[in-house]
């Protein structure tokens, strides 16, 4: 199979991933916020996040995490002597390796809330919600630019990031606060 091909579904399958990704912390965030609501309203509720929850996991997360790694590793086997050989591609595995973690982490988030479990609050979902973007950002920079900037600006530059995300959090926190 032409190797273009087999790069073009691992993007695919790593973007639907994202979007899992993204998308079941904010579920969970509505989860942990239903919380706060009347019995009846937060049963249902509750209840309704579950399902949206389960069937995102496992209809789109989970295949997409799965896919992902079956088309980089065809990817890195048609092409095991130059990538592996690139010191940008070490990096992006590093990073790639410790979103599979990140992965794992909200697998175990996404069990303790099946069973109604709550063990974090929305304001901690949603910085953990940030993570995911900061992996983003590092991902997409190192595959585009590869050698073309230093690995020194490269961390200074996801640390800043990294850092005026949760700047941001605050305030958003803040005005929420002050809303309510």
């Amino acid at each position: 199979m032409n190797p273009l091909y087999i790069k073009a579904l691992h993007i695919i399958f790593v973007v639907t991933w994202f979007a899992g990704l993204f998308y079941i912390v904010r579920l969970f965030i509505y989860h942990v916020e239903a919380e706060s609501k009347e019995e009846s309203a937060k049963a249902i509720l509750q209840e309704q996040y579950k399902i949206m929850s389960r069937r995102l996991w496992y209809g789109i997360t989970w295949p997409s995490a799965i896919l992902t790694a079956f088309f980089a590793g065809w990817l890195l086997y048609t092409n095991f002597g130059y990538y592996l050989s690139q010191p940008w591609m070490h990096v992006k595995l590093t990073f790639v390796m410790a979103l599979y973690v990140y992965h794992f982490m909200c697998h175990r988030i996404f069990v303790q809330l099946q069973q109604n479990k709550i063990k974090y609050s929305s304001f901690k979902l949603r910085i953990w919600n940030e993570v995911a973007t900061v992996f983003l950002f590092a991902i997409v920079f190192l595959v585009t630019l590869k050698e073309a900037m230093s690995w020194v600006w490269g961390v200074v530059g996801i640390v800043l990031f990294g850092v005026l995300l949760m700047l941001a959090i605050r305030a958003y926190k803040k005005m929420r606060d002050k809303k309510e």
